[in-house]
Protein backbone atom coordinates (compact mmCIF):
# COMPACT_ATOMS: atom_id res chain seq x y z
CA UNK A 1 0.00 0.00 0.00
CA UNK A 2 1.21 3.58 -0.59
CA UNK A 3 2.31 5.59 2.47
CA UNK A 4 1.90 9.02 0.88
CA UNK A 5 5.50 9.68 1.87
CA UNK A 6 8.36 10.19 -0.57
CA UNK A 7 12.12 10.17 -0.16
CA UNK A 8 14.76 11.97 -2.18
CA UNK A 9 16.96 9.97 -4.54
CA UNK A 10 20.52 10.60 -3.28
CA UNK A 11 22.02 11.13 -6.74
CA UNK A 12 19.26 12.45 -9.01
CA UNK A 13 17.51 14.50 -6.32
CA UNK A 14 14.13 13.27 -7.60
CA UNK A 15 11.31 12.23 -5.20
CA UNK A 16 10.75 8.48 -4.86
CA UNK A 17 7.39 7.25 -3.46
CA UNK A 18 7.49 4.94 -0.42
CA UNK A 19 5.26 1.85 -0.51
CA UNK A 20 4.79 -0.98 1.97
CA UNK A 21 5.06 -4.44 0.38
CA UNK A 22 4.79 -7.91 1.89
CA UNK A 23 7.83 -9.31 0.11
CA UNK A 24 10.50 -6.98 1.55
CA UNK A 25 12.67 -8.81 4.09
CA UNK A 26 12.67 -6.89 7.37
CA UNK A 27 15.97 -8.46 8.37
CA UNK A 28 17.78 -7.31 5.23
CA UNK A 29 19.65 -4.03 5.75
CA UNK A 30 17.32 -1.52 7.37
CA UNK A 31 14.13 -3.22 6.18
CA UNK A 32 13.75 -0.69 3.35
CA UNK A 33 15.02 -1.31 -0.15
CA UNK A 34 15.17 0.61 -3.41
CA UNK A 35 12.66 -0.83 -5.85
CA UNK A 36 14.07 -1.29 -9.37
CA UNK A 37 11.08 -2.58 -11.39
CA UNK A 38 12.95 -2.57 -14.69
CA UNK A 39 15.55 -5.01 -13.35
CA UNK A 40 14.00 -7.08 -10.55
CA UNK A 41 11.15 -9.43 -11.42
CA UNK A 42 9.28 -9.07 -8.10
CA UNK A 43 9.57 -5.28 -8.31
CA UNK A 44 8.40 -5.47 -11.93
CA UNK A 45 5.26 -7.42 -10.95
CA UNK A 46 4.62 -5.04 -8.03
CA UNK A 47 4.94 -1.95 -10.24
CA UNK A 48 2.75 -3.51 -12.94
CA UNK A 49 0.00 -4.36 -10.46
CA UNK A 50 -0.11 -0.86 -8.95
CA UNK A 51 0.56 1.16 -12.09
CA UNK A 52 3.96 2.51 -11.01
CA UNK A 53 6.49 3.78 -13.54
CA UNK A 54 8.94 1.19 -14.87
CA UNK A 55 12.18 2.75 -16.05
CA UNK A 56 14.80 0.78 -17.92
CA UNK A 57 18.32 1.79 -16.85
CA UNK A 58 20.28 -1.29 -17.99
CA UNK A 59 20.38 -2.73 -21.48
CA UNK A 60 21.87 -6.00 -22.70
CA UNK A 61 25.54 -5.51 -23.69
CA UNK A 62 24.92 -6.44 -27.33
CA UNK A 63 21.59 -4.80 -28.19
CA UNK A 64 18.97 -2.25 -27.27
CA UNK A 65 16.31 -3.23 -24.70
CA UNK A 66 13.03 -4.66 -25.92
CA UNK A 67 10.22 -2.15 -25.54
CA UNK A 68 7.68 -2.23 -24.11
CA UNK A 69 9.13 -4.32 -21.28
CA UNK A 70 7.27 -7.59 -20.71
CA UNK A 71 9.49 -8.68 -17.82
CA UNK A 72 12.46 -7.35 -15.88
CA UNK A 73 15.93 -7.55 -17.43
CA UNK A 74 17.97 -9.08 -14.59
CA UNK A 75 21.32 -9.86 -16.22
CA UNK A 76 24.49 -7.76 -16.11
CA UNK A 77 24.54 -5.19 -18.90
CA UNK A 78 25.33 -1.55 -19.75
CA UNK A 79 23.86 1.54 -18.08
CA UNK A 80 21.33 3.65 -20.02
CA UNK A 81 19.05 6.53 -18.95
CA UNK A 82 21.53 7.04 -16.12
CA UNK A 83 23.14 10.40 -16.86
CA UNK A 84 26.89 10.42 -16.27
CA UNK A 85 26.89 6.64 -15.80
CA UNK A 86 25.61 5.85 -19.32
CA UNK A 87 27.75 3.26 -21.09
CA UNK A 88 29.32 1.81 -17.94
CA UNK A 89 29.22 -1.92 -17.36
CA UNK A 90 28.28 -3.57 -14.05
CA UNK A 91 31.66 -3.33 -12.32
CA UNK A 92 32.34 0.19 -13.58
CA UNK A 93 28.91 1.47 -12.54
CA UNK A 94 29.13 -0.03 -9.03
CA UNK A 95 32.54 1.56 -8.45
CA UNK A 96 31.52 4.94 -9.89
CA UNK A 97 28.25 5.22 -7.95
CA UNK A 98 29.89 4.05 -4.71
CA UNK A 99 32.66 6.64 -5.15
CA UNK A 100 30.12 9.43 -5.74
CA UNK A 101 28.04 8.43 -2.68
CA UNK A 102 31.19 8.37 -0.57
CA UNK A 103 32.23 11.82 -1.79
CA UNK A 104 28.77 13.10 -0.87
CA UNK A 105 29.03 11.56 2.59
CA UNK A 106 26.00 9.35 1.91
CA UNK A 107 27.45 5.87 1.72
CA UNK A 108 30.28 3.50 0.88
CA UNK A 109 30.83 -0.09 -0.31
CA UNK A 110 30.52 -2.64 2.47
CA UNK A 111 30.80 -6.42 2.68
CA UNK A 112 27.85 -8.00 4.51
CA UNK A 113 28.37 -11.28 6.33
CA UNK A 114 25.32 -13.35 7.16
CA UNK A 115 26.99 -16.45 8.59
CA UNK A 116 25.01 -17.83 11.53
CA UNK A 117 26.20 -19.77 14.55
CA UNK A 118 26.00 -23.52 14.04
CA UNK A 119 24.12 -25.26 16.84
CA UNK A 120 25.46 -28.79 16.60
CA UNK A 121 23.87 -30.48 19.62
CA UNK A 122 20.89 -32.81 19.34
CA UNK A 123 18.76 -34.55 21.99
CA UNK A 124 19.15 -37.99 20.47
CA UNK A 125 21.64 -40.78 20.95
CA UNK A 126 22.83 -41.80 17.48
CA UNK A 127 25.19 -38.86 16.84
CA UNK A 128 28.77 -38.49 18.00
CA UNK A 129 28.97 -38.10 21.81
CA UNK A 130 29.99 -34.65 23.04
CA UNK A 131 33.01 -35.45 25.27
CA UNK A 132 32.14 -33.19 28.21
CA UNK A 133 31.67 -34.13 31.88
CA UNK A 134 29.59 -31.88 34.14
CA UNK A 135 30.93 -31.51 37.67
CA UNK A 136 29.10 -29.56 40.38
CA UNK A 137 32.40 -28.18 41.70
CA UNK A 138 34.72 -27.95 38.69
CA UNK A 139 32.16 -27.06 36.05
CA UNK A 140 32.22 -28.44 32.51
CA UNK A 141 35.33 -30.58 32.00
CA UNK A 142 36.60 -32.18 28.77
CA UNK A 143 36.97 -35.95 28.78
CA UNK A 144 40.72 -36.70 29.06
CA UNK A 145 42.42 -37.83 25.86
CA UNK A 146 43.25 -41.25 27.32
CA UNK A 147 39.52 -41.88 27.93
CA UNK A 148 38.50 -41.16 24.35
CA UNK A 149 36.50 -42.15 22.47
CA UNK A 150 33.30 -41.95 24.49
CA UNK A 151 31.40 -45.07 23.44
CA UNK A 152 27.61 -45.00 23.21
CA UNK A 153 25.47 -47.93 24.41
CA UNK A 154 24.09 -49.86 21.45
CA UNK A 155 20.88 -51.13 23.04
CA UNK A 156 18.98 -47.85 23.47
CA UNK A 157 15.40 -47.90 22.20
CA UNK A 158 13.80 -44.52 21.32
CA UNK A 159 10.25 -44.38 22.71
CA UNK A 160 9.38 -40.80 21.84
CA UNK A 161 9.67 -39.50 25.40
CA UNK A 162 13.05 -37.82 25.19
CA UNK A 163 16.70 -38.67 24.75
CA UNK A 164 17.27 -42.35 25.66
CA UNK A 165 20.81 -41.55 26.84
CA UNK A 166 19.48 -39.39 29.70
CA UNK A 167 17.69 -42.49 31.04
CA UNK A 168 20.83 -44.63 31.15
CA UNK A 169 22.59 -44.29 34.55
CA UNK A 170 25.36 -46.60 33.29
CA UNK A 171 26.18 -43.97 30.67
CA UNK A 172 25.33 -40.76 32.51
CA UNK A 173 26.98 -41.38 35.89
CA UNK A 174 30.75 -40.98 36.00
CA UNK A 175 33.47 -39.15 37.98
CA UNK A 176 35.05 -35.76 37.44
CA UNK A 177 38.45 -36.13 35.75
CA UNK A 178 39.79 -33.22 37.85
CA UNK A 179 38.48 -33.73 41.42
CA UNK A 180 37.33 -37.36 41.24
CA UNK A 181 33.89 -36.61 42.70
CA UNK A 182 30.61 -37.94 41.15
CA UNK A 183 29.69 -36.18 37.90
CA UNK A 184 27.49 -36.69 34.85
CA UNK A 185 28.23 -37.05 31.17
CA UNK A 186 26.77 -34.75 28.52
CA UNK A 187 23.83 -36.62 26.96
CA UNK A 188 23.38 -34.40 23.91
CA UNK A 189 25.07 -35.75 20.79
CA UNK A 190 26.43 -33.94 17.78
CA UNK A 191 24.34 -33.28 14.70
CA UNK A 192 25.12 -35.89 12.04
CA UNK A 193 26.18 -32.98 9.81
CA UNK A 194 29.36 -33.00 11.91
CA UNK A 195 30.23 -36.48 10.64
CA UNK A 196 29.43 -35.67 7.02
CA UNK A 197 31.51 -32.48 7.22
CA UNK A 198 34.85 -34.34 7.41
CA UNK A 199 34.23 -37.97 6.42
CA UNK A 200 36.24 -37.47 3.21
CA UNK A 201 39.29 -36.68 5.36
CA UNK A 202 38.84 -39.80 7.47
CA UNK A 203 38.38 -41.92 4.32
CA UNK A 204 42.03 -41.19 3.50
CA UNK A 205 43.21 -42.73 6.78
CA UNK A 206 40.40 -44.90 8.26
CA UNK A 207 42.75 -46.99 10.38
CA UNK A 208 44.60 -44.11 12.03
CA UNK A 209 44.77 -44.73 15.78
CA UNK A 210 46.77 -41.65 16.77
CA UNK A 211 44.63 -38.77 15.49
CA UNK A 212 41.66 -37.73 13.38
CA UNK A 213 43.93 -37.60 10.30
CA UNK A 214 47.48 -38.43 9.27
CA UNK A 215 49.92 -37.71 6.44
CA UNK A 216 47.92 -39.78 3.91
CA UNK A 217 45.43 -36.91 3.64
CA UNK A 218 48.05 -34.86 1.78
CA UNK A 219 48.17 -37.55 -0.93
CA UNK A 220 44.44 -38.12 -1.41
CA UNK A 221 42.91 -34.69 -0.90
CA UNK A 222 41.38 -32.42 -1.97
CA UNK A 223 38.65 -34.58 -3.51
CA UNK A 224 39.00 -34.39 -7.30
CA UNK A 225 35.29 -34.53 -8.08
CA UNK A 226 32.31 -34.07 -5.79
CA UNK A 227 28.88 -35.12 -7.08
CA UNK A 228 25.80 -34.19 -5.08
CA UNK A 229 22.23 -33.00 -5.29
CA UNK A 230 21.21 -29.36 -5.10
CA UNK A 231 20.04 -29.89 -1.51
CA UNK A 232 23.72 -30.30 -0.55
CA UNK A 233 24.81 -27.06 -2.18
CA UNK A 234 24.31 -24.91 0.93
CA UNK A 235 24.57 -26.72 4.25
CA UNK A 236 26.78 -29.71 3.52
CA UNK A 237 29.27 -27.85 1.32
CA UNK A 238 29.33 -24.84 3.63
CA UNK A 239 29.92 -27.02 6.68
CA UNK A 240 32.56 -29.08 4.83
CA UNK A 241 34.54 -25.98 3.90
CA UNK A 242 34.24 -24.67 7.46
CA UNK A 243 35.32 -27.96 9.02
CA UNK A 244 38.27 -28.31 6.62
CA UNK A 245 39.52 -24.86 7.56
CA UNK A 246 39.11 -25.62 11.28
CA UNK A 247 41.23 -28.76 10.87
CA UNK A 248 43.73 -26.76 8.81
CA UNK A 249 44.01 -24.14 11.57
CA UNK A 250 44.53 -26.94 14.13
CA UNK A 251 47.32 -28.27 11.84
CA UNK A 252 45.53 -31.59 11.41
CA UNK A 253 45.51 -31.18 7.60
CA UNK A 254 47.33 -28.95 5.13
CA UNK A 255 44.55 -28.42 2.56
CA UNK A 256 42.49 -25.22 2.34
CA UNK A 257 39.51 -26.51 0.37
CA UNK A 258 37.90 -29.97 0.54
CA UNK A 259 36.70 -30.35 -3.08
CA UNK A 260 38.39 -29.38 -6.36
CA UNK A 261 35.32 -29.70 -8.59
CA UNK A 262 31.57 -29.87 -8.00
CA UNK A 263 28.89 -31.46 -10.17
CA UNK A 264 25.43 -30.61 -8.89
CA UNK A 265 23.17 -33.35 -10.16
CA UNK A 266 19.57 -32.57 -11.03
CA UNK A 267 16.61 -33.59 -8.93
CA UNK A 268 14.45 -36.53 -9.96
CA UNK A 269 10.73 -35.75 -9.96
CA UNK A 270 7.73 -38.05 -9.93
CA UNK A 271 3.95 -37.97 -9.66
CA UNK A 272 2.59 -37.58 -6.12
CA UNK A 273 -0.67 -39.03 -4.78
CA UNK A 274 -2.37 -38.53 -1.43
CA UNK A 275 -5.54 -38.44 0.60
CA UNK A 276 -6.45 -35.69 3.08
CA UNK A 277 -8.84 -36.63 5.89
CA UNK A 278 -11.33 -34.30 7.59
CA UNK A 279 -8.69 -33.27 10.13
CA UNK A 280 -6.26 -32.24 7.42
CA UNK A 281 -3.95 -35.23 7.83
CA UNK A 282 -2.15 -36.06 4.58
CA UNK A 283 -1.55 -39.71 3.71
CA UNK A 284 0.71 -40.37 0.72
CA UNK A 285 0.59 -43.43 -1.53
CA UNK A 286 3.42 -45.18 -3.34
CA UNK A 287 3.01 -45.75 -7.12
CA UNK A 288 2.86 -49.54 -6.73
CA UNK A 289 -0.15 -49.18 -4.42
CA UNK A 290 -2.24 -47.43 -7.07
CA UNK A 291 -4.05 -47.84 -10.34
CA UNK A 292 -3.24 -44.61 -12.19
CA UNK A 293 -6.07 -42.78 -13.99
CA UNK A 294 -5.19 -40.86 -17.17
CA UNK A 295 -7.13 -38.71 -19.61
CA UNK A 296 -7.43 -39.26 -23.37
CA UNK A 297 -4.06 -37.60 -23.94
CA UNK A 298 -2.29 -39.79 -21.40
CA UNK A 299 -1.97 -37.15 -18.70
CA UNK A 300 -2.30 -38.28 -15.07
CA UNK A 301 -5.54 -37.04 -13.49
CA UNK A 302 -5.91 -39.22 -10.41
CA UNK A 303 -5.69 -42.74 -9.05
CA UNK A 304 -7.45 -45.46 -7.12
CA UNK A 305 -5.93 -47.40 -4.25
CA UNK A 306 -5.56 -51.09 -5.01
CA UNK A 307 -6.30 -51.92 -1.39
CA UNK A 308 -9.79 -50.42 -1.17
CA UNK A 309 -10.62 -49.21 -4.70
CA UNK A 310 -11.33 -45.68 -3.44
CA UNK A 311 -10.10 -42.52 -5.20
CA UNK A 312 -6.74 -40.99 -4.38
CA UNK A 313 -6.02 -37.36 -5.27
CA UNK A 314 -3.27 -36.43 -7.70
CA UNK A 315 -0.97 -33.80 -6.15
CA UNK A 316 1.15 -33.01 -9.20
CA UNK A 317 4.86 -33.57 -9.74
CA UNK A 318 7.38 -33.10 -6.94
CA UNK A 319 10.88 -34.15 -5.94
CA UNK A 320 11.18 -37.82 -5.07
CA UNK A 321 11.26 -38.22 -1.30
CA UNK A 322 10.52 -40.75 1.41
CA UNK A 323 7.90 -38.49 2.99
CA UNK A 324 5.95 -38.16 -0.28
CA UNK A 325 6.37 -41.88 -1.02
CA UNK A 326 6.89 -41.10 -4.70
CA UNK A 327 10.31 -42.68 -5.03
CA UNK A 328 11.07 -45.55 -7.37
CA UNK A 329 12.96 -48.58 -6.11
CA UNK A 330 15.45 -49.55 -8.84
CA UNK A 331 15.27 -53.12 -7.57
CA UNK A 332 12.11 -53.63 -9.63
CA UNK A 333 13.98 -52.64 -12.80
CA UNK A 334 16.93 -54.80 -11.76
CA UNK A 335 14.73 -57.83 -11.07
CA UNK A 336 12.98 -57.48 -14.42
CA UNK A 337 15.82 -56.45 -16.73
CA UNK A 338 19.11 -56.94 -14.88
CA UNK A 339 21.47 -54.44 -13.28
CA UNK A 340 23.27 -53.48 -16.51
CA UNK A 341 20.09 -52.53 -18.35
CA UNK A 342 18.88 -50.53 -15.34
CA UNK A 343 22.22 -48.70 -15.14
CA UNK A 344 22.36 -47.99 -18.87
CA UNK A 345 18.77 -46.71 -18.89
CA UNK A 346 19.32 -44.34 -15.98
CA UNK A 347 22.57 -43.07 -17.53
CA UNK A 348 20.97 -42.54 -20.94
CA UNK A 349 17.83 -40.80 -19.68
CA UNK A 350 19.14 -37.30 -18.97
CA UNK A 351 22.27 -35.16 -18.48
CA UNK A 352 23.30 -35.52 -14.83
CA UNK A 353 22.73 -31.86 -13.95
CA UNK A 354 19.22 -31.67 -15.43
CA UNK A 355 16.01 -32.04 -13.45
CA UNK A 356 14.26 -35.20 -14.62
CA UNK A 357 10.63 -36.27 -14.48
CA UNK A 358 10.90 -40.01 -13.91
CA UNK A 359 9.51 -42.36 -16.53
CA UNK A 360 10.60 -45.92 -17.19
CA UNK A 361 9.11 -45.85 -20.70
CA UNK A 362 12.60 -45.85 -22.27
CA UNK A 363 13.92 -48.88 -20.44
CA UNK A 364 12.86 -51.17 -23.30
CA UNK A 365 15.12 -49.19 -25.64
CA UNK A 366 18.07 -49.74 -23.31
CA UNK A 367 17.23 -53.45 -23.16
CA UNK A 368 17.08 -53.71 -26.97
CA UNK A 369 20.48 -52.07 -27.34
CA UNK A 370 22.23 -54.36 -24.87
CA UNK A 371 20.56 -57.42 -26.39
CA UNK A 372 21.91 -56.27 -29.79
CA UNK A 373 25.37 -55.91 -28.27
CA UNK A 374 25.17 -59.40 -26.79
CA UNK A 375 23.96 -60.82 -30.09
CA UNK A 376 26.75 -59.05 -31.97
CA UNK A 377 29.31 -60.45 -29.55
CA UNK A 378 27.93 -63.96 -30.07
CA UNK A 379 28.17 -63.64 -33.87
CA UNK A 380 31.57 -62.04 -33.62
CA UNK A 381 32.84 -64.89 -31.49
CA UNK A 382 32.22 -67.34 -34.35
CA UNK A 383 34.79 -65.43 -36.46
CA UNK A 384 35.45 -66.09 -40.12
CA UNK A 385 33.57 -64.49 -42.98
CA UNK A 386 34.72 -62.71 -46.13
CA UNK A 387 37.05 -59.73 -46.07
CA UNK A 388 35.49 -56.32 -46.61
CA UNK A 389 36.29 -53.58 -49.09
CA UNK A 390 39.05 -51.22 -47.94
CA UNK A 391 36.80 -48.21 -48.50
CA UNK A 392 34.12 -49.66 -46.22
CA UNK A 393 36.65 -50.50 -43.53
CA UNK A 394 38.20 -47.02 -43.71
CA UNK A 395 34.78 -45.32 -43.52
CA UNK A 396 33.75 -47.47 -40.55
CA UNK A 397 37.01 -46.76 -38.72
CA UNK A 398 36.58 -43.03 -39.38
CA UNK A 399 33.06 -43.13 -37.92
CA UNK A 400 34.03 -45.19 -34.87
CA UNK A 401 37.01 -43.01 -33.97
CA UNK A 402 35.02 -39.80 -34.57
CA UNK A 403 32.30 -40.98 -32.20
CA UNK A 404 34.88 -42.08 -29.63
CA UNK A 405 36.60 -38.69 -29.76
CA UNK A 406 33.30 -36.93 -29.05
CA UNK A 407 32.42 -39.43 -26.31
CA UNK A 408 35.68 -38.80 -24.47
CA UNK A 409 35.11 -35.05 -24.75
CA UNK A 410 31.61 -35.48 -23.31
CA UNK A 411 32.95 -37.58 -20.43
CA UNK A 412 35.21 -34.68 -19.53
CA UNK A 413 32.09 -32.47 -19.39
CA UNK A 414 30.15 -35.11 -17.40
CA UNK A 415 27.62 -35.49 -20.25
CA UNK A 416 27.32 -39.21 -19.62
CA UNK A 417 23.98 -39.53 -21.41
CA UNK A 418 25.67 -38.74 -24.74
CA UNK A 419 28.27 -41.42 -24.01
CA UNK A 420 25.44 -43.94 -23.95
CA UNK A 421 24.23 -42.70 -27.35
CA UNK A 422 27.83 -42.85 -28.64
CA UNK A 423 27.89 -46.54 -27.74
CA UNK A 424 24.78 -47.03 -29.87
CA UNK A 425 26.43 -45.28 -32.83
CA UNK A 426 29.56 -47.44 -32.57
CA UNK A 427 27.45 -50.61 -32.51
CA UNK A 428 25.56 -49.41 -35.60
CA UNK A 429 28.88 -48.90 -37.40
CA UNK A 430 30.03 -52.39 -36.37
CA UNK A 431 26.73 -53.90 -37.53
CA UNK A 432 27.30 -52.47 -41.00
CA UNK A 433 30.52 -54.49 -41.13
CA UNK A 434 28.32 -57.61 -40.92
CA UNK A 435 30.00 -58.92 -37.80
CA UNK A 436 33.08 -60.02 -39.72
CA UNK A 437 36.02 -60.73 -37.41
CA UNK A 438 38.77 -58.52 -38.82
CA UNK A 439 41.01 -55.74 -37.55
CA UNK A 440 38.48 -52.88 -37.79
CA UNK A 441 35.66 -54.84 -36.14
CA UNK A 442 37.92 -56.13 -33.41
CA UNK A 443 39.34 -52.69 -32.69
CA UNK A 444 35.87 -51.12 -32.69
CA UNK A 445 34.36 -53.77 -30.40
CA UNK A 446 37.29 -53.46 -28.02
CA UNK A 447 36.72 -49.70 -27.81
CA UNK A 448 32.97 -50.16 -27.34
CA UNK A 449 33.34 -52.62 -24.46
CA UNK A 450 35.86 -50.40 -22.66
CA UNK A 451 33.62 -47.36 -23.15
CA UNK A 452 30.66 -49.27 -21.72
CA UNK A 453 32.53 -50.92 -18.84
CA UNK A 454 31.76 -48.23 -16.24
CA UNK A 455 28.07 -48.20 -17.25
CA UNK A 456 27.39 -51.89 -17.89
CA UNK A 457 30.23 -53.69 -16.11
CA UNK A 458 28.78 -57.21 -16.14
CA UNK A 459 28.07 -57.49 -19.87
CA UNK A 460 31.28 -55.65 -20.79
CA UNK A 461 33.42 -57.89 -18.56
CA UNK A 462 31.85 -61.13 -19.80
CA UNK A 463 32.18 -60.27 -23.51
CA UNK A 464 35.69 -58.92 -22.99
CA UNK A 465 36.83 -62.20 -21.48
CA UNK A 466 34.88 -64.55 -23.77
CA UNK A 467 36.12 -62.77 -26.92
CA UNK A 468 39.71 -63.11 -25.68
CA UNK A 469 40.43 -59.38 -25.34
CA UNK A 470 41.81 -60.03 -21.86
CA UNK A 471 40.86 -61.20 -18.39
CA UNK A 472 39.45 -57.95 -16.99
CA UNK A 473 38.07 -55.06 -19.02
CA UNK A 474 38.49 -52.68 -16.07
CA UNK A 475 42.23 -53.39 -16.10
CA UNK A 476 42.52 -52.41 -19.78
CA UNK A 477 43.63 -48.87 -20.78
CA UNK A 478 40.87 -46.37 -21.53
CA UNK A 479 40.12 -46.17 -25.29
CA UNK A 480 41.49 -43.15 -27.14
CA UNK A 481 40.83 -42.13 -30.74
CA UNK A 482 43.52 -42.43 -33.41
CA UNK A 483 44.06 -39.02 -35.08
CA UNK A 484 45.17 -40.78 -38.26
CA UNK A 485 41.79 -42.49 -38.53
CA UNK A 486 40.05 -39.09 -38.67
CA UNK A 487 41.92 -37.97 -41.81
CA UNK A 488 39.47 -38.23 -44.72
CA UNK A 489 40.47 -38.83 -48.34
CA UNK A 490 37.77 -36.38 -49.39
CA UNK A 491 36.50 -33.10 -47.99
CA UNK A 492 33.09 -31.50 -48.39
CA UNK A 493 32.84 -27.96 -49.75
CA UNK A 494 29.87 -25.59 -49.91
CA UNK A 495 29.13 -24.47 -53.47
CA UNK A 496 27.84 -20.92 -54.02
CA UNK A 497 26.88 -18.95 -57.11
CA UNK A 498 27.17 -15.18 -56.61
CA UNK A 499 27.39 -15.75 -52.85
CA UNK A 500 24.22 -17.83 -52.58
CA UNK A 501 24.50 -21.48 -51.56
CA UNK A 502 23.42 -23.91 -54.27
CA UNK A 503 24.65 -27.21 -52.87
CA UNK A 504 27.65 -29.19 -51.63
CA UNK A 505 30.37 -31.22 -53.29
CA UNK A 506 33.01 -33.70 -52.13
CA UNK A 507 36.47 -33.34 -53.65
CA UNK A 508 39.78 -35.19 -53.11
CA UNK A 509 41.59 -33.75 -50.10
CA UNK A 510 44.70 -32.95 -52.14
CA UNK A 511 42.91 -31.49 -55.18
CA UNK A 512 44.46 -28.26 -56.48
CA UNK A 513 42.60 -25.11 -57.56
CA UNK A 514 42.27 -26.17 -61.20
CA UNK A 515 40.86 -29.59 -60.30
CA UNK A 516 38.32 -28.11 -57.86
CA UNK A 517 37.15 -25.52 -60.44
CA UNK A 518 36.66 -28.27 -63.03
CA UNK A 519 34.66 -30.46 -60.60
CA UNK A 520 32.44 -27.56 -59.49
CA UNK A 521 31.70 -26.22 -62.99
CA UNK A 522 30.63 -29.72 -64.06
CA UNK A 523 28.00 -30.00 -61.30
CA UNK A 524 24.45 -30.14 -62.76
CA UNK A 525 23.03 -27.60 -60.28
CA UNK A 526 25.88 -25.16 -61.14
CA UNK A 527 25.37 -25.66 -64.88
CA UNK A 528 21.67 -24.96 -64.49
CA UNK A 529 22.27 -21.80 -62.44
CA UNK A 530 24.87 -20.22 -64.74
CA UNK A 531 23.29 -21.31 -68.03
CA UNK A 532 24.02 -18.68 -70.71
CA UNK A 533 26.19 -16.58 -68.38
CA UNK A 534 29.94 -16.14 -68.45
CA UNK A 535 31.99 -16.98 -65.38
CA UNK A 536 33.94 -13.94 -64.19
CA UNK A 537 35.95 -15.69 -61.49
CA UNK A 538 35.89 -18.58 -59.03
CA UNK A 539 36.73 -17.92 -55.39
CA UNK A 540 37.96 -20.86 -53.32
CA UNK A 541 38.16 -20.72 -49.53
CA UNK A 542 40.33 -23.77 -48.74
CA UNK A 543 38.50 -26.48 -46.86
CA UNK A 544 35.24 -24.50 -46.71
CA UNK A 545 33.57 -23.25 -49.91
CA UNK A 546 33.70 -22.43 -53.61
CA UNK A 547 31.95 -19.32 -54.95
CA UNK A 548 31.28 -19.04 -58.69
CA UNK A 549 30.88 -15.37 -59.71
CA UNK A 550 28.98 -14.70 -62.96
Amino acid sequence: MPTGVSVTHPITGQPVPVWIGNYVLMGYGEGAVMGVPGHDQRDFEFATQYGLAIRSVIRPPDREPELPLTRAYVEYGVCINSGKYNGLNYEQAVDAIAADLKAMGLGDKQVLWRLRDWGISRQRYWGCPIPIIHCGGCGDMPVPDQDLPVVLPEDCVPDGTGNPLAKRPDFVNTTCPKCGKPATRETDTMDTFVDSSWYYIRFACPDSKRAMADERVAYWLPVDQYVGGIEHAILHLLYSRFWTKVMRDLELVRIDEPFANLLTQGMVLNHTFLRVDNKGKRTFFAPEELEIVRDDEGRVTGARAKADGLPVAYDGISTMSKSSRNGVDPQELIDRYGADIARFFMMFTSPPEDTLVWSDAGVEGAARFLRRLWSYGTRFESGGGPSIAPDLAKAARLEIHSVLKQANYDIGRHQFNTVASAAMKILNALDRLAGVDHDVSREGLSMLLRLLAPITPHIAHHLWRELKFGEDVLAAPWPEHDPAALVEDEIELVVQVNGKKRGDVRVPRGADKTAIEKIVLALPFVQKTIAGLSVKKIIIVPGRLVNVVV
